[in-house]
């Protein structure tokens, strides 16, 4: 650690002194601030209206602060996706709850293949969005970025998913850069019973789970597993995807609010339509395996865990390139094998001081890979730091500052600060202003990767092959993003309305690709983004049995970059649904979901192979992805005193055939049947 510190540069131990003033410097005020109080109906709403209040009260998180908050007080932009949004989806996996979300970027390339990220900065091998499961990081260190086919969890055991839009690294460190999506399971005791779940119907769909759960004494625990499989967009007898996926889990409790949380782990593939790379459209049998041990108290937080990736896939150029194009490691394979390890601990503690909640926290990671598409077997050390402190200046505004050091194998300490104010307009009104710094460190496959790009071009004397190595480099920098947010966020109607507006500005440098302009083509920094936009949205609940939400996102992107890396994405997204549940009298068990999506139109550059091969016969599809607009719709009715419940849902019910990159196949529609037990 002496050696990484010493690598600091005057100027930024300057700066990082002030910031730590700005961190512990004491109250202005002290001000106690209890929970919000529960909003006031007027005395001439009914009392069916004010039976329906429980059904509207303020979201708690824990994802902002790593710790319990009403969502209204959060340092960060945060939208909730509940189990009962899960329920009514209709959704298969996780990227489709994510559409709902304003900001979010999601874009499927294959049956098999989601890449997500937020505001401007998604692409195909996307790797700027940190998830993470249970507060365990299931983001892929070797490669960067999530594999969305290998969650380990199961739909019905997944109590909320907390999405924060912004760069959180000052909590989360490392590759908390866009956001962060925090998957939280149920607890055992929540469920205690054992629920059955299967869907199916077109393209070979089947999305099935079984969860056993229960308590005895102090002892909570969980089973689940289950199958999820479909059939290529573009081929629809053709399986795309086939992942197997079982969990375990045991608790212990203490006390009522101490625990010690075993869990276990793992995700097969025997089919895999992926990964997806700009020229690339590979086939693979990914596995992931997982191991995490979490203690949590009043004020101690404490995991470590060990995550297991194996990647074994056959690198294969697209169709249009097939003949020209070949990726092999440097003994001529076409086929990638590795498997990547990753060891992770982390302790937290919140004390009082001077009057204030300070929480001091560390972690470590230790990543490995094996593969013969890097220089043999590396590793990567990892330490976090980070500090988080909360003051109530006055009664009305509130300061929330944080900084993280991290430091990396052979690298420079980056700093990741965040500072927000949260001024209470009055009750239930808020605004917020925050500003933070977040970083993505070159991963092992940009420092290590170690391949042959082989091109052939037919000539009058025969085909004459190029082979040009792609190779990492230890010289890159961190990838680093500057943001700037301002929002509000406001009920009205009695807690029946809430709106939340947020505007954003992102300076982004310092991006890292592998341009394939030089020989050898090697890791770089390609050039920087500027991208603001915004988010507005409404959420209403009419009813505890007629709900409905609007939202919509724009953004503009100014860059540097002139590869084909550069930034492209829809300006606007637009979102909009309404709920139907638990009606009243005759319909009583009935419910039903309409959710649409629309996402403007917009171009997506292409390898620069399409443009060489041009003149041998190679057609480059069109770079404009055309507007498209989803509608997905549920219906459903529950029996057997509501532990039973058949459905039927429709993805793309407009069938609006699009493509969501102008190299993945044509999204159409599906449709279907459901059927879930609860014993």
């Amino acid at each position: 650690m002496t050696y990484w510190l010493a690598q600091c540069q005057l100027r930024d131990v300057t700066r990082h002194l002030v910031w730590l003033l700005v961190l512990l410097m004491p109250s202005i005020a002290k001000a106690a601030e209890g929970t919000p109080t529960p909003p006031r109906l007027p005395s001439n709403i009914s009392a069916f209206v004010q039976e329906d209040v429980q059904f509207l009260q303020e979201e708690t998180v824990v994802s902002a602060i790593r710790r319990e908050q009403p969502i209204s007080e959060a340092p960060s932009n945060v939208y909730v996706i509940t189990a009962e949004d899960i329920r009514q989806s209709g959704a298969t996996d996780v990227p489709t709850l994510l559409r709902r979300v304003p900001g979010m970027e999601v874009m499927q390339s294959t049956a098999g293949v989601y890449d997500v990220s937020a505001r401007g900065n998604n692409q195909l091998f996307a790797n700027k969005l940190l998830v993470m499961v249970d507060g365990r990081s299931i983001y892929f260190d070797y490669q960067g970025g999530v594999n969305w086919r290998l969650l380990p969890v199961t739909l019905p055991e997944i109590e909320r998913i907390e999405v924060l839009l912004g760069p959180t690294s000052a909590l989360y460190g490392f590759n908390a850069f866009d956001g962060v999506v925090h998957i939280l399971t149920k607890d055992p005791a929540e469920m205690d019973n054992t629920v059955l779940q299967v869907g199916g119907g077109e393209f070979g769909t089947i999305t099935s789970a079984a969860v056993y759960s229960g308590t005895r004494d102090q002892w909570r625990y969980r089973l689940s597993t289950g199958l999820d499989q479909a059939h290529e967009w573009r081929n629809r007898d053709a399986l795309a995807f086939r992942a197997y996926r079982g969990n375990a889990q045991v608790g212990y409790h203490f006390t009522a609010d101490s625990k010690l949380t075993l869990r276990g782990g793992y995700v097969a593939t025997d089919r895999y339509d992926g990964p997806f790379l700009r020229g690339h459209r590979d086939t693979s049998e990914p596995s992931f395996g997982y191991a995490h041990v979490q203690y949590t108290a009043p004020r101690w937080l404490i995991h470590t865990w060990w995550n297991r990736i194996r990647d074994d896939w056959d690198l294969r150029s697209q169709p249009p390139l097939s003949d020209f194009l070949s990726l092999t490691d440097p003994q001529g394979v076409p086929r990638n094998r590795g498997t990547s390890h990753s060891y992770d601990g982390l302790a937290q503690h919140t004390f009082p001081l001077f009057g204030t909640d300070l929480t001091v926290g560390a972690n470590y990671r230790h990543t490995t890979v094996d593969s013969n598409n890097t220089n043999g077997f590396q590793s990567e050390n990892r330490v976090g730091l980070y500090l988080q402190d909360e003051w109530p200046i006055l009664s009305s505004l509130r300061l929330v500052s944080g900084i993280r050091y991290d430091l990396s194998s052979g690298r420079e300490v980056t700093f990741s600060p965040r500072i927000a104010l949260l001024y209470r307009l009055f009750e239930h009104h808020t605004i917020r202003l925050t500003y933070s710094e977040a970083y993505r460190p070159p991963t092992l496959s940009d420092q290590h990767l170690n391949v042959l790009n082989t091109v052939t071009i037919p000539t009058m004397f025969g085909p004459v092959s190029t082979a040009t190595p792609v190779i990492g480099s230890s010289d890159v920098n961190p990838e680093h993003i500057r943001s700037y947010e301002l929002g509000y966020q406001g009920w009205f109607l009695a807690h029946r309305l809430r709106a939340r507006v947020n505007v954003f500005y992102n300076e982004i440098s310092d991006l890292i690709s592998f341009p394939g302009i030089s020989n050898p083509i090697r890791a770089r920094n390609v050039g920087d983004a500027d991208v603001y936009g915004g988010e507005v949205g409404l959420e209403a609940w009419v009813t505890s049995w007629l709900s409905g939400f609007v939202n919509g996102a724009y953004q503009d992107i100014d860059q540097t970059i002139t590869t084909p890396d550069r930034r492209r994405g829809p300006e606007w997204k637009v979102n909009g649904g309404i709920r139907l549940d638990e009606l009243p009298t005759i319909l009583h068990g009935l419910s039903a979901e309409l959710a649409v999506h629309y996402v403007s139109a917009f171009t997506q550059p292409l390898h620069n192979l399409f443009a060489i091969l041009a003149p041998f016969g190679v057609t480059a599809p069109s770079e404009r992805s055309n507007a498209y607009t989803l509608l997905n719709v549920r219906a459903g009715y529950r029996f057997w005193d509501d532990r039973a419940e058949v459905a039927f849902s429709v993805f793309n019910a407009l069938n609006d055939r699009h493509k969501e990159h102008p190299l993945g196949d044509t999204i159409g529609s599906r449709v279907l049947g459901w059927l879930t037990i609860h014993l």
